[in-house]
């Protein structure tokens, strides 16, 4: 039981960083036109700090009591901890996520995930006893949204989204993933590289329910495969700028700077050597800006070009992967035991 409580405990800090939706550093969702895709979740950010800095969040103004059946969300912008409903948040998080026309099945899969993780949050802030559960940004569309962000945000449409969002919260009520019992730790990403990525390659605690599994349906996301170049004086800056203290060494010819790198099971850069030195996929993703830790590099005319697949760490639910189920005549549990296989869905 100690055992396990530490995992949650350790499992929930690295995760802290690296929210899951984009609770924290969201890579899109600024303000402006209503999505018509996910939003997608940022590149993660070790614990020790590389990568890029993670802003500290501002002081809190209030701490209310924590009530049955809500969060308390930090709204990062004003520092004001808000006490939000579970019917609330679904419909939040799900707006933040997903755009409103998805089919019903996926963005009920996508509250139930939220859902639960935040329960897995609360569950180990509370613990801590932490003045907040988890974070959020509702001005910037970023991991959940207020019902006043969202009439600014959707305008004339609100009345209809909201009606369509707010009944399938109501099919979902009650409902939780879990894991021996408690909340299961639903992280979520906009679309894998075709597989999605063990827990372990991206925050090092390995849970058994996020050990990846295939997801052909991201293969048809919008901005599944892009392609980015750089100059060799780009790609220099870039390298000199995050890994000035591991040894590169870019005296050479640059055509020879990128080895041949080692996947994980799933596709994605577990290691690339360059110039002398092993990087981790996850650390060329932050240092690039790329979209995904799934990526090929190559080399011609003085120019480097990056391809990436997929959009997001990659670990738990891809959205684009529940799209798909959705559109297959899969139901919200069809695609949550597909992307958390041994979990139980519950009615609480």
């Amino acid at each position: 039981m100690k055992k396990t409580l530490l995992c949650m405990l350790t499992f929930a800090l690295l995760t802290w960083l690296i929210p899951v939706g984009g609770l924290l550093l969201a890579e899109a969702s600024l303000p402006g036109a209503p999505l018509t895709g996910p939003a997608a979740t940022p590149a993660p950010d070790e614990p020790s700090g590389n990568g890029e800095p993670v802003s500290p969040s501002p002081a809190a103004t209030a701490t209310p009591t924590p009530a049955a059946d809500t969060l308390r969300v930090l709204d990062e912008a004003s520092g004001e901890i808000l006490t939000v409903s579970a019917r609330d948040y679904r419909i939040g998080a799900a707006a933040a996520e997903l755009p409103a026309d998805w089919p019903d099945e996926a963005i009920k899969a996508q509250m139930v995930a939220a859902w639960s993780y935040a329960l897995f949050q609360q569950q180990t802030a509370r613990a801590a006893g932490q003045a907040h559960d988890l974070s959020a940004n509702p001005a910037r569309r970023q991991g959940f949204m207020t019902r006043e962000v969202l009439e600014s945000y959707w305008g004339v449409d609100f009345e209809a989204n909201y009606q369509r969002l707010a009944a399938l919260a109501d099919q979902v009520e009650g409902r939780v993933v879990q894991w021996e019992g408690a909340a299961a730790a639903c992280c979520y990403h906009a679309s894998s590289c075709g597989a999605t990525e063990a827990s372990q390659n991206v925050w090092t605690e390995a849970l058994p329910y996020l050990q990846g599994v295939d997801s052909p349906w991201d293969t048809a996301a919008d901005g599944w495969e892009v392609t980015v170049t750089y100059t060799v004086q780009q790609m220099t800056d870039a390298l000199q700028l995050n890994f000035a203290d591991r040894g590169l060494d870019l005296s050479g010819d640059p055509s020879g700077w990128f080895g041949a790198p080692t996947l994980t099971a799933a596709g994605y850069v577990a290691t690339q050597p360059v110039a002398g030195a092993e990087l981790s996929g996850i650390e060329l993703r932050g240092a690039l800006g790329l979209r995904s830790a799934a990526f090929t590099v190559q080399y011609a005319d003085r120019t480097f070009s990056v391809t990436t697949h997929g959009y997001g760490h990659g670990v738990g639910l891809s959205q684009w992967g529940a799209r798909g189920m959705a559109l297959e005549g899969k139901s919200c549990a069809d695609i949550l035991a597909w992307y958390y296989p041994g979990t139980q869905l519950v009615q609480e």
